[in-house]
């Protein structure tokens, strides 16, 4: 019997998933709140927004991508799931090393670096200054 009313495919690569990493359905606390935003009176009757907590860990997953309740249970298990990978696995690692690098990139230059900029620019400049402009040459009838 489907869990999720989707393919069986899916639901058989999430299974397989969550016992590859050692999560079972027990380590989950499952809720169903009321979602928000757009969408009408629908939205605002029903509890279609699942809260999903991995209890060991303390991770939280909150998903209302769709107005089925189902949809957001399969959906939000496989955020949770990337979420603990990315715990365990050290991915975090590497996000704070590309937000590092962003910061870096972002952060005021030097007086010397800046400096350096300048002359560059100056030295540029002043070499497209020296060429001439192109002219254009009338050619008379004879």
């Amino acid at each position: 019997m489907p869990l999720f009313n989707l393919s069986i495919a899916k639901e058989k690569q999430l299974i397989i998933r969550m016992k590859r990493m050692g999560i079972s359905e027990n380590d989950l606390r499952e809720t169903y709140v009321r979602a928000s935003g757009p969408g009408g009176q629908k939205i605002n009757k029903t509890s279609s927004c699942v809260l999903l907590r991995h209890e060991p860990s303390g991770i939280s997953v909150k998903c209302q991508d769709s107005r089925s309740r189902s949809l957001n249970r399969f959906i939000a298990r496989r955020r949770l799931l990337d979420l603990i990978e990315k715990e365990r696995c050290g991915f975090i690692e590497e996000e704070k090393k590309r937000i590092d690098k962003i910061r870096r990139q972002k952060r005021r230059r030097s007086r010397r670096a800046k400096a350096k900029m300048l002359d560059e620019k100056r030295m540029r400049s002043s070499k497209k200054q020296t060429r001439a402009p192109i002219k254009a040459h009338s050619i008379e009838k004879e």
